[in-house]
């Protein structure tokens, strides 16, 4: 998954990562506006989780959308 694609396109992919993580508010979307290091840190708030955890998730979720299209 290319994080350059998916900032450029990032309210196409919000309702992707909305579904992935429900706990993340829309004002939480807005700000991590297709960065990926930021949803780590959003979904690391959202869920309690460690950094580790995040990025497993993160990898997870790349893996399921990597032919996704905006």
């Amino acid at each position: 998954m290319n994080w350059d694609i998916v900032e450029g396109n990032w309210k196409q992919f919000k309702g992707k990562v909305k579904s992935q993580w429900g706990n993340l508010t829309d004002d939480q979307l807005d700000v991590i506006g297709g960065k990926r290091v930021e949803l780590a840190g959003k979904i690391q708030e959202a869920y309690g989780i460690s950094k580790d955890e995040a990025e497993t998730q993160i990898k997870e979720f790349e893996e399921r959308n990597k032919d996704a299209k905006p």
